[in-house]
């Protein structure tokens, strides 16, 4: 006779069991064959023989490939800049979203919008925003004196990515606020109150009572925002495809052009999986920082 939580373990793998399947067969088994496609001179379109195993031939190529080089720059300065501006404004708007005024609830559905319009459409409206002939970017700034003509935002390789940079940050910089105002919404009016009956400033409430309450989501909007800006792939394609001159070349795109584009599976293969090294060490960040913060929490409750 089994006891109750021999039943309860022997149901959980029930459950489990069928899930994990799905997982092995939609994850694992694709990374296996991504990873022994690593290690071939496969092509997308050939005589129909096997392919030729040749070693790390790719992964030595790809290391010394300065355009690989070049892209892992562009992606590593599009991912600090972009993340970093969208943690700056989400935390201001989100402190402007906790204060109590006539209208909040309408700009709280506004502020959601862009994050919840889809990233094709996102990058299609912002590709028409910055055309050089009838684009309002062009428009605003001419009206308002900054430039004394219309450009060509997206054609010009000083500019490209970061227009696209921008487009990214108005479409994701929502997430920031929504985590943020959650945690703002978590603190008790007392603590805010007694802070300024003791004669603290603005700031020394902030820095005091605001900041470290918001600190942990606000990291783990940052690193999930961190992730998703290095494997940028989606508002790229639709914006510049990769273009003026590579200026918009990131990881994702380099990998997607070498695969697809140039039909080389095998090198494509072992650009992925370096591309997919790097993401796994940001998520080993990721979770070290979910670790200490959780450590930190139960230091305090003890």
């Amino acid at each position: 006779m089994l006891s109750l939580s021999q039943r309860e373990h022997r149901q959980a793998w029930v459950l489990l069991v069928p899930m994990l399947i799905v997982m092995f067969l939609l994850t694992a088994w694709p990374l296996a064959r991504t990873i022994w496609l690593s290690f071939t001179d496969a092509a997308l379109i050939g005589s129909g023989a096997s392919p030729l195993f040749v070693g790390v031939e790719n992964y030595f190529y790809a290391l010394t490939d300065t355009d690989f080089q070049a892209s892992i720059l562009r992606t590593l300065y599009f991912t600090v800049v972009s993340v970093a501006i969208e943690g700056v404004i989400g935390v201001l708007v989100a402190l402007l979203l906790n204060q109590k005024f006539y209208g909040r609830n309408f700009l709280r559905v506004l502020v959601i919008l862009p994050w919840a319009l889809p990233t094709i459409v996102n990058a299609m409206m912002w590709r028409l925003n910055f055309n050089p002939d009838y684009g309002s970017i062009n428009a605003m700034l001419t009206q308002l004196g900054m430039i004394d003509g219309y450009r060509s935002w997206l054609g010009s390789p000083d500019s490209a990515l970061n227009a696209v940079m921008l487009a990214d940050i108005w479409k994701n910089y929502p997430l920031v606020t929504l985590l943020v105002l959650a945690a703002l919404q978590s603190i008790p009016e007392d603590l805010f109150e007694a802070a300024r009956l003791d004669g603290a400033s603005a700031w020394r409430r902030f820095r005091a009572i605001t900041f470290p309450a918001i600190v942990a989501p606000l990291s783990v909007a940052l690193v999930l925002r961190t992730i998703d800006a290095f494997k940028i792939f989606d508002i790229i394609y639709v914006m510049t495809r990769g273009g003026p001159v590579d200026s918009t070349k990131t990881l994702s795109f380099f990998v997607y052009q070498e695969s697809f584009s140039y039909l080389r599976a095998g090198s494509g293969a072992a650009y992925a999986i370096l591309m997919t090294l790097m993401c796994a060490v940001l998520i080993a960040i990721y979770m070290t920082m979910l670790l200490r913060q959780r450590r930190r929490s139960h230091a305090d409750e003890t």
